[in-house]
């Protein structure tokens, strides 16, 4: 979709939104949701995640994309905090922390006491494995290519510091648009690189990548390793349409944009970059985002015509027929109602099964916690000779592992029980979609009006930005007294003692953990029944309203008020014509007939 039909589409809902408001009667639900969809349709952006090995050049090419050097870069890794760069009036920066300490902001005079700033939270030498508990970074920039709603995300580089923040990036994707990879030519692609793409192209809608450094590179030798990076691409990762590899130099773009040099942009490959950015993927973002508003306003258009249609047909009828009509529509909707009951005790029985579900779940969890987390005391066992062997080391080596391990299954989890809701409920919306249509259908056959069918509940996810969360697993163990596992007993009475010891701290580690796994997923299971038994409920009554409620309000005025028939009808009329115009509209975008 072009700016202009946007803009076209956005008159279109004013438009309507305008004439709601001009009738006497009651649309502010219509009202409210035509706004909404205003609002969804002016906010979409396109968000960007950019991977990247450490080294390989990502916030250099970051930088180049800004046109300034705004991004701290670095020789040895950055602390692994997730960086959303957006659209704003002035280049400034907010900084999100995991505690209850308020936000940092700050708004820069020059791009370097910017880089000065993030620094002292993004840095591995200021702020060492994160322990100001900074959660993600928030940074606002003037530059071109933000304006239309771009979000470029930079995410923690793979072989950073901590090897759970892979999986935490793992998880974040399936909330982006896209996935830009950087690869280089030292080496090309590695087998680390591998095999995260491999998780990464199962996660993300959209991927495709940069081969970076190639100013130092030869023709002969960028055709070498394009050559190869592409075939490792298509064989290992198995991309398949979206194996799209741009040849760059992050390093001569930055020099380009900061000396404004137009040619050095083209030659640094950048240029392509952008344009493939902005022209096509956000471009692409936008009209699926537009599609859905179009297609949702229509819908919400279709109640409404109906909505004045049976108050025209109540207005023209007469008093006692308008009354006979009603009272049988009343019973329709009795029986309807308790078809409804009857799908919500079987909505309610399908939660209970899924928390059972994720009971099972959680224990066959424990029990592989246990198993995994044994192995590794096992092992620390056995690489330590007798004199080595401490409560320390092996509480070392569990907190390097449980991260990783719990982050990855928090992964798996959530992947899971998306499914499972999915099996779950799919069934109960289209029961229940086939439900709400009947009360609509009904009413147009009772009062012989054309009657068009609405997608009742639709999923229509709102144009929400990706948030990023930080799991903070309990790795700890329980000090005990010095000197009840000193070295003065015998090596195997002390080995004994520490294995022992050990198994009692894994039960204790394991119970955390994955009690603090299966209570979030808990609670999300329980806010998407929630949340689908309220938008059920919404639409039946809005359902409702447009018919049983457009019926009963037009008889009310009748019995009180019956000399306004004529002027009802004639607003009624007018409002037809101009909102059947606009539906017809919004419908011509969507390429429907």
């Amino acid at each position: 979709m072009t700016v202009s039909e946007k803009i076209d589409v956005q008159k279109l809902l004013y438009r309507t939104i305008e004439q709601l408001n001009g009738l006497k009667t009651d649309f502010s639900r219509e009202i409210e949701s035509l706004s909404e969809l205003k609002k969804r349709l002016r906010q979409g952006r396109f968000h960007l995640a950019v991977l990247g090995q450490f080294k390989r050049g990502k916030s250099t090419l970051l930088n180049a994309l800004l046109g300034e050097a705004v991004l701290p870069t670095s020789v040895i890794p950055l602390t692994a905090i997730p960086t959303f760069i957006q659209g704003g009036q002035k280049l400034s920066a907010k900084v999100l922390f995991e505690d209850k300490k308020p936000p940092v902001e700050y708004t820069a005079d020059t791009p370097a006491k910017f880089v000065d700033f993030l620094s002292k939270y993004v840095a591995e030498t200021n702020n060492p494995a994160n322990q100001l508990n900074v959660r993600q970074v928030e940074v606002f920039h003037t530059a071109e290519i933000l304006r239309n709603g771009v979000v470029l995300i930079d995410t923690p580089g793979i072989g950073s510091t901590f090897k759970h923040n892979t999986e935490a990036t793992l998880n974040f994707l399936p909330q982006c648009d896209a996935a830009l990879f950087l690869v280089s030519a030292d080496p090309p692609i590695t087998e680390v690189e591998i095999e995260f793409l491999k998780q990464v192209q199962k996660k993300v809608p959209r991927l495709f990548f940069i081969l970076n450094k190639v100013d130092y590179l030869t023709e002969q030798e960028k055709e070498q390793i394009l050559s190869f990076a592409g075939n490792v691409i298509n064989e290992q990762v198995e991309c398949g349409q979206n194996d799209i590899v741009f040849c760059a130099s992050a390093r001569l773009g930055l020099q380009a944009r900061q000396n404004n040099d137009s040619e050095l942009w083209a030659e640094s490959g950048l240029d392509s970059v952008e344009a493939y950015l902005v022209d096509f993927l956000a471009n692409e973002k936008n009209e699926a985002l537009s599609g859905a508003v179009r297609k949702k306003a229509a819908d919400i258009l279709a109640e409404v015509l109906m909505q004045i249609q049976l108050s025209v047909k109540s207005l023209q009828m007469p008093l006692d027929d308008l009354e006979k009509r009603l009272e049988i529509f009343r019973e329709n909707l009795a029986e309807l109602e308790r078809s409804k009951l009857s799908e919500m005790d079987i909505l309610e029985g399908d939660k209970q099964r899924t928390h059972e579900f994720l009971e099972d779940h959680s224990e066959k969890l424990r029990q592989k916690s246990m198993s995994c987390l044994k192995s590794i005391v096992e092992e620390t066992f056995s690489k330590l000779d007798p004199e080595q062997l401490s409560e320390d080391a092996i509480e070392k080596s569990l907190a390097k592992a449980i991260p990783v391990f719990f982050e990855h299954e928090m992964g798996k989890s959530t992947e899971i029980f998306q499914d499972k809701m999915q099996q779950v409920l799919s069934p109960h919306r289209k029961r229940l979609n086939k439900l709400i249509d009947s009360i609509r259908r009904t009413a147009a056959e009772l009062f012989d009006i054309p009657y068009q069918q609405v997608q009742s509940m639709q999923d229509f996810e709102v144009a929400r930005r990706p948030y990023w969360v930080s799991h903070q697993w309990t790795r700890s163990f329980q000090r005990i007294p010095r000197g009840l596992l000193g070295k003065l007993l015998p090596a195997g009475v002390r080995k004994s003692q520490l294995a022992r010891r050990a198994t009692e701290q894994i039960n204790e580690l394991v119970i955390q953990n994955v009690e603090n796994l299966r209570w979030a997923v808990f609670q999300n299971i329980d806010r998407s029944f929630i949340r689908f038994q309220s938008e059920l409920q919404a639409r039946f009554e809005q359902t409702l309203m447009a018919t049983q409620g457009a019926i009963e309000a037009v008889l009310k005025k009748r019995k009180e008020h019956s000399e306004m028939v004529a002027n009802e009808l004639s607003r009624f009329d007018e409002a037809l014509i101009i909102l059947a115009d606009i539906k017809k509209s919004l419908v011509s975008f969507c390429g429907q007939a």
